[in-house]
């Protein structure tokens, strides 16, 4: 009899150690497979700042935040933010804005990418990385009345937001 019990524990054991593990592997590969890329980080925040994301979700920015590939950074009056992007571009998101990271792709390996920036309002200043310097072609600053293609370093888009 007792040999009957040890083996149909032992039986269970193995079957729950398996749907376990079966019901972990899933769970586990889900959140490497939905991680939006991270183009970047937040540097320093001044007032009020917001990050709205790709999925629509807002949420208020702070020093060291992660700013995925198509994210939104909203400013309000009398406030700024600086953000370093992963080639070492840095932006200077000025009060009263809404800019658009509306494409951003680096490898750091090939030092290839591309990146699409839209201000909607307001003021930016941009310092280019690794990508403006390889590769002035593929970094673009749209507003509403133009698209700027850089030829320098650094330079100061302002707009008021008027089509």
């Amino acid at each position: 009899m007792m040999k009957n019990f040890l083996t149909a524990a032992l039986g269970l054991a193995i079957v729950g150690a398996a749907t376990l593990a079966q019901a972990q592997a899933p769970a586990a590969a889900a959140p490497a497979a939905a991680a939006p890329q991270q183009a970047g980080f937040v540097k320093s925040v001044r007032g009020s700042v917001q990050l709205l994301d790709g999925a629509g979700a807002t949420r208020n920015a702070a020093p060291g935040d992660a700013l995925g590939a198509v994210d939104r950074i909203v400013t309000g009056p009398d406030s700024s933010a600086a953000v370093v992007l992963r080639d070492n571009t840095t932006l200077m998101v000025g009060p009263s804005s809404r800019m658009d990271l509306k494409e951003f792709h680096f490898d750091g390996t090939t030092r290839d990418g591309g990146m699409l920036v839209s201000l909607l309002r307001g003021s930016m200043r941009m310092i280019t990385g690794l990508i403006g310097k390889t590769n002035p072609d593929a970094v673009r600053v749209e507003t509403q009345t133009a698209t700027i293609g850089i030829r320098g370093t650094d330079f100061i888009v302002q707009t008021d937001g008027q089509p």
